[in-house]
């Protein structure tokens, strides 16, 4: 009789309005969940870096093919390079293309402030996860994604290639940033049709650099070979398979929205003390 009489009745009732509510149910309608705009709402990611191309296309078009949320901070590095600053232009523009004249306290002034364990651009805030140096956020987006390699043979090829594409970009930074630009260029578009035909090769008739499914790899790819196409548009004309990579790659529904939006970076590629590269094209 107890287990059928009103007062059992009336606890269950209870019981149950007790963990509705606790799961965020309406009690007057027992439908939809109770939810504030906090948890409906995705958290905004930061990127922070310098107001040009530079390193951070790369992680833009990763943050923008994932559907991740997130705005740009810009940094203006201010100043000129003026041509009769110094006789001897080596000691104006340093490896980093920073001249003695360049004002970087846009940056400067905040860069203690942010809580990075190692203050540097490009940078990545998501809630409270807070990255700098540019690989380490493109792994934290693409781990995120499954974008690393599904296999340990795939995780290699991955490591092999960020590397190898690594020191493709130290050397046209270096380049672009010499006082002899003009003189070493010939020189360097030498060396990196070698480089190339060893891409060229590895990718073979594949769609993307590793596995069946892009990774973030295929994203530091399109970058570093856009920006060579665009300092010698014939570099790759011996190289089908890359044109074609470059192709497809800008054909992602995705990446091609970016592509044509006016948020799309494509140049200045480098600060405006570089040799090339640094202004609108």
């Amino acid at each position: 009789e107890y287990m059928g009489g009103t007062l059992f009745s009336l606890r269950i009732k209870a019981a149950l309005g007790i963990c509705r509510k606790g799961a965020g149910f309406c009690l007057s309608c027992e439908k939809a969940p109770i939810t504030s705009d906090s948890t409906t709402k995705k958290m905004e990611a930061t990127l922070g870096y310098w107001d040009i191309r530079g390193l951070a296309h790369t992680i833009r078009l990763l943050l923008e093919y994932t559907k991740t949320p997130y705005k740009d901070k810009y940094y203006v590095l201010r100043g000129e390079v003026q041509d009769n600053e110094s006789e001897n232009t080596s000691k104006r523009v340093g490896m980093l293309g920073i001249a003695p004249n360049m004002d970087m306290t846009d940056w400067t002034s905040v860069k203690e402030k942010l809580g990075l364990d190692f203050p540097n651009l490009p940078y990545l805030i998501d809630g409270d996860i807070k990255i700098s140096q540019s690989n380490a956020i493109l792994r934290y987006i693409a781990r995120k994604h499954n974008m690393c390699g599904e296999t340990e043979d795939e995780t290699i090829k991955v490591d092999i290639l960020e590397n190898n594409f690594m020191d493709i970009r130290l050397g046209f930074g270096k380049l672009c940033y010499s006082p002899d630009f003009e003189k070493l260029k010939p020189d360097y578009l030498e060396l990196l049709h070698g480089k190339l035909k060893l891409l060229s090769q590895f990718l073979g008739d594949r769609q993307w650099f590793v596995g069946r499914k892009l990774t973030y790899i295929d994203f530091i790819a399109y970058d570093t070979l856009d920006v060579h196409q665009m300092l010698d548009p014939k570099c790759l004309d011996q190289f089908p398979n890359l044109k074609e990579f470059l192709h497809r790659f800008e054909a992602l529904e995705m990446i091609a929205s970016y592509l044509k939006s006016s948020r799309c970076i494509r140049s200045p590629i480098l600060w405006s003390c570089a040799m090339w590269g640094n202004k609108k094209m």
